[in-house]
Parts: structure tokens; sequence; C-alpha cells
């Protein structure tokens, strides 16, 4: 069996990459572990000298990274160099910050000592999408291996270029060897892997139908899973936002990865007393992108991963309006052999189409009319997702409290669009997933919470 890169820009195969049998993937994994039996005693200090390496490696490969990313998953090279350097932020700030997260919780009781200590599980598995091949994986990698963990990957079959690049990063900072491994194995393979009994635990990062069959392999073995998972985002545009910042900021949500991100804004709730001027702003935002070949430094927006999600997306879109909606701006395939899809709009999104109770995973824009805030914040619930949210309105106090207690995600954001940040936890609600990556509550997921008690 085979692995392969596809450039989605031309259709034409970049690398075969040779997949790993059961045989070698049971190596791996054993070598992982015995690597981890000697890791998890090395000090918090040493551990977070390494993430240093690692940000300096990352750093001086920025170019050569994003070239990968352009090749393999069609991403511009400004944003391709920008997830770069977010992976050497992440690794400075776990290095800062990682030891203040895992240190000692004392606890007053009747003992005379009584405390919580954070104590590294051993190999975790991560299953780990196209769409940001590199901060999904390191997001995942910094701060288990500043816990004490190991990690093995199992990344997604048309980024294997990344994939590699990611083991050899954590090599050639220095970390010892096997404390990080890849596997190239194909998503059928994956089962096996969670059934090993030296995997401990398993963070996936893609589709909720994925992100179920994992959680419930992982349940059936008593083995921890954190999901991250599928979103249909709403932005709520209310009757006093900014306009001009409200379409600004939601175009540049919608186009991020040519819109192939879990928390990019997918559905645009306007009340409709603004509904005609916010569209009129937003649409001139969109036409502005520039959709192009993402080794052109001039294009801000470059092609789907793959050609078959291209054509899944704009089947959502034909469907959408053959149900009633209106198709303002794009929704048409380009020709030849590519992944390309433009910037699109549909207005008069309802109930019942793809556009509204579907995740769109590409740059096509749900306008749904709300009559009022309290409508636009149900629809907003209305959806089995919940991972970002995002409210626009000159009341800030207002905006805060919907944000804190009214929209149902994991993720609120007044006035800014949707974004991961080291120093903050990530995640979702319902079928978003469950459990936090990143900030302090990320490190410990992975890790035995062990109550110690002295009399």
């Amino acid at each position: 069996m085979a692995i392969s890169s596809i450039n989605p820009v031309n259709g034409n195969l970049i690398k075969t990459y040779h997949q790993h049998s059961l045989e070698t993937v049971d190596e791996k994994i054993k070598q992982t572990h015995a690597a981890w039996l000697k890791w998890k005693d090395t000090s918090l200090e040493e551990r977070a000298q390494h993430l240093l390496s690692a940000a300096k490696v990352l750093r001086n490969r920025k170019q050569e990274l994003a070239k990968l990313m352009a090749a393999e998953m069609g991403k511009p090279l400004k944003d391709g160099e920008g997830e770069i350097e977010k992976c050497a932020v992440c690794c400075e700030y776990y290095a800062k910050n990682g030891a203040g997260f895992l240190s000692p919780e004392f606890i007053g009781t009747e003992a005379s000592k009584s405390y919580v200590t954070f104590i590294p599980l051993g190999v975790i598995l991560a299953v780990m999408p196209w769409n940001f091949p590199f901060w999904q994986a390191f997001r995942f990698i910094i701060p288990g291996l500043l816990a004490g963990n190991c990690g093995v990957l199992k990344h997604s079959s048309n980024v294997g270029g990344c994939a590699l690049a990611i083991e050899e990063i954590i090599r050639d900072a220095g970390f010892p060897e096997h404390v990080f491994q890849t596997l190239m194995i194909d998503s059928k393979t994956v089962d096996k892997v969670i059934e090993n009994t030296l995997i401990k635990a398993v963070t996936l990062t893609g589709s909720t139908k994925a992100g179920m069959h994992v959680a419930q392999k992982a349940a059936s073995l008593v083995k921890k899973a954190v999901l991250e998972l599928g979103g249909s985002d709403p932005y709520i545009i209310l009757a006093d936002a900014d306009l001009a910042l409200a379409a600004k900021t939601c175009a540049a949500s919608r186009l991020i990865n040519a819109g192939q991100s879990c928390i990019a804004a997918k559905r645009f709730i306007v009340v409709s007393e603004v509904e005609e001027e916010f569209v009129n702003l937003f649409k001139k935002e969109m036409q502005a992108a520039v959709m192009g070949d993402p080794l052109d430094a001039k294009s801000t927006i470059g092609p789907q991963a793959r050609a078959d999600l291209r054509d899944e997306l704009h089947a959502q879109v034909l469907d959408s309006v053959k149900m009633g909606a209106r198709c303002i701006l794009g929704g048409e395939v380009p020709e030849g052999n590519n992944a390309f899809y433009p910037p699109t709009i549909l207005t008069n999104v309802k109930k019942g189409m793809p556009a509204y109770d579907d995740e769109l995973f590409g740059p096509v824009a749900s306008v749904i009319t709300a009559a009022d805030e309290n409508e636009a914040i149900e629809i907003a619930n209305d959806t089995i997702y919940g991972l970002g949210a995002c409210v626009f309105s000159n009341d800030i106090s207002k905006a805060e409290d919907i944000a804190a207690n009214r929209l149902n995600a994991g993720n609120c954001f007044v006035n800014e669009l949707v974004k991961s940040d080291p120093r903050l936890p990530f995640g979702g609600v319902n079928q978003s997933g469950f459990g936090r990556e990143l900030g302090s509550f990320g490190i410990r997921e992975f890790v035995n919470i062990k109550t110690v008690y002295i009399k």
C-alpha cells in the first residue's frame, strides 16, 4: 500500500510514500514507549530547553516548510510562514510557562500534607488533519512532550511530506531518539494503533464522523480521548455593530485557509435592519480576495486541498440554491485539473438547507437574516456544533454577556475573529468534540492528576 501527495493547484503527483506495515507500527510504538521510560524522568528544565531548540529549528526552516504546505495542501506562502511562526511561539510559551502549569497543588486537609501532582501517561496517539498540517500537530506535541509524554502521529494522507518534516524537526531540535514518531498509515489502521496496550490515550482533530469512531474505539478500551471536531461557527452582526469592521473581519475569517478551518466563520447572522448594508460591504471584502497559485506572493487564497473536497463543497452550494438560497458571488467551479473554488456568498439561507445545517468546509458564506438580537442568538445556537462563535456590537457590555452566557460554543469572541492561541484553552461542545488543547487546561488533559495524602 502507498500514500500519495497530490498538488491541488495542478493535480500532479508530488510523491508516493510507502505505508508502514502493522509490524513496523508495533515496533515504532515499542521504541517510543522505551523512549518514554527515560523521558518521563527528565527534568522540566531540560524538556523546556528542547522546546526552545524546536522553536529555532522551525524559524530557520520557515520558508522551506511554507513551500511544502503550499505544494501539498495549497496554503499561500505568507499564511504558511505565519503557521510555522505560531508553532515556534507555542514552543516558547510552554517552555516559559509549562512548569508552572505542572507544579504540585497543595490542598489543606486533616493530613500533615496533601497535594495534587501531574504525572505523564505515556505514549499518546495523535490523529491530525491536513488543513493546518504543522500547527494542529505541534499544539499537541509541545504540551505533551513538556508534560513528559511521548507521541506517535497519524497525519492526513495528503500531507505525508509535512508529517515526516515534523518528525525531523523534533529530532533536529535535540530531543531524545523516538520520543516522537510519525506513522505512515491509513485511517483503517488507526483502530489497531488504539488497541496497542502501549498507547495510553488518543487525540483527534478532524470530522465529527471520524471523532465519533475514534471516541467509541477509545472508550471500548477505557482510554482517554480529546476531540476537536467540525464547526459551523455563527457570527452575529447586531444593529449597533461597526459594519465596516464586521464585514472586514467576517471576510477574513471566512477565507482563512481558503475556508478550510474548523473555526472559520461559516454562518453570518445579520439583524434585518442592517442586512443590506452589511451584505454590500461583505461582498466587497470577499471580492477583494486574490485566488491563485499559493506560491505566487499576490495570492491571498489558494485551492481547496483536494478536488474531491472541492466537489463536495460545490454540491452543498448547488443543493442550497435549489432549495431557495441566492448565490450573489462565486459559486462556479473553475476549469482545469485543479481544486480551486472561488469566494462565494449565499443569501436567503434557511433551516433545512446544507448552507444552514451543515459545515461548509471552504470559502462559502451563508447569510441568515434575524428579526432581532434574540432571534439571532437562537439561530446561532441552532446547530449540532459548538466550536466557535462571535458577536459584533458597539455595546461591549451587552456583547460580552452574549458571548459569555448566551452562545453555546467553546470559544466566543467579541468584535474579533475566532482563533486559537497557546495561552488560551481551545475546544468545543456538542458534536464539535470534548476536552481542551492549549493553555494550562490543555497540558493537563494527558496526565494522571494524582492525589497524594500523607498522614
